[in-house]
């Protein structure tokens, strides 16, 4: 029983890392199609701080919601595990438990691209991509706040989510 709780964790280990490596480059992939002809790299490679602070953010936002996902995991194995991790049931737990975790990295992208792109739409005065691109740090923290904010909201869905599904 000991070795299987070890071989059980160390599965829920690699697939977190696996997840959380693909959520990452999602989340920094559509990041770049988010700001607007903002190259993030070189942006950073400069030393903008303030496409550090966007960056750092989704980076932080995603990691919540992936979080969230991989505790669904985790419930969906130990319930594959009480009922027989190759019975139906069983099979069906873990299955829902990975699509209750690629439906929250998906959930949190486009939660972030949608709060941003409202948040552009709301400070019409204040053109917030053009600003970062030019360092504003203020921006970027207000936009940063956004983006965790937006996160916070979106992990509470996710658990809500995991408490139905598995």
């Amino acid at each position: 029983m000991l070795w299987e709780n070890v071989v059980v964790g160390l599965i829920q280990l690699v697939v977190s890392i696996l997840f959380a490596v693909l959520a990452l480059y999602i989340g920094f992939a559509v990041l770049g199609k988010i700001t607007k002809g903002i190259h993030e790299e070189k942006e950073l490679a400069k030393g903008n701080a303030a496409v550090g602070i966007i960056v750092a953010s989704v980076f932080v936002a995603i990691a919540l919601v992936v979080q969230s996902g991989v505790s669904g995991i985790s419930v969906g194995i130990n319930k594959a595990l009480s009922v027989g991790i190759l019975s139906v049931d069983g099979l069906l737990a873990v299955a829902v438990a990975f699509v209750q975790l690629i439906l929250g990295i998906v959930l949190a992208v486009a939660a972030i691209y949608l709060a941003l792109n409202i948040l552009d739409k709301l400070t019409k005065g204040v053109n917030e991509f053009e600003e970062i691109r030019k360092g504003n740090v203020a921006v970027a923290l207000e936009m940063g706040g956004v983006i965790i904010a937006v996160a916070v909201i979106i992990q509470s869905g996710v658990i809500g989510i995991t408490a139905a599904l598995v």
